[in-house]
């Protein structure tokens, strides 16, 4: 682990983190949902909120692929994804829906501004983010895809926008 230069999660929780708060609306996997605390961890982000059906820790099959990281990443767990997005708003962060829809914005064209906090919204792996939750977000991104699909999984998206998130305000982790 010293190789790896893999930190406690004590000092894991000293560190500085990206201004970004996950929220998983309605996510039905437990294996999506520990990989997006996987992901969570390796890109340091502030905090998950876990909404409406998503499963919670401590749960086995979350833990089988988040590996641990149920113990280093923040996450609130709240009933309603539009109460989550209001106190978001409220606490000032732009609120982003990761979502094929009219109006988005490609990913690749999305900068964040740097003093800006942000929220991005995942959906269900089905139906994907809830029509209330939509209409109240701020702005809507969608990944550039060439296949036949036309849909990544929910775990792979968020390791995507938060990527590219980090490559943006990677400074936040200096």
């Amino acid at each position: 682990m010293d190789e790896l230069n893999r930190v406690s999660v004590e000092k894991f929780n000293e560190l500085g983190k990206l201004p970004v708060i996950c929220v998983l609306d309605n996510v039905r996997s437990q294996h999506n949902i520990g990989s997006v605390f996987r992901t969570s961890d390796a890109f340091r982000i502030e905090e998950l909120y876990l909404c409406g059906i998503t499963a919670t820790p401590p749960n086995r099959e979350i833990n089988k692929s988040a590996l641990g990281a149920t113990e280093s990443v923040k996450w609130q767990y709240f009933a309603d994804t539009s109460l989550a997005v209001h106190q978001l708003k409220e606490l000032g962060y732009k609120v982003i829906a990761i979502e094929q829809a009219a109006d988005s914005i490609n990913l690749e064209d999305y900068s964040p501004v740097a003093s800006e906090k942000i929220a991005l919204i995942f959906g269900n792996e089905v139906t994907g983010i809830s029509d209330p939750v939509m209409e109240i977000v701020d702005a809507c991104i969608e990944i550039p895809q060439f296949g036949t699909k036309h849909s990544f999984n929910v775990s792979v998206t968020a390791a995507i926008v938060l990527y590219h998130c980090y490559t943006r305000f990677k400074k936040c982790l200096e």
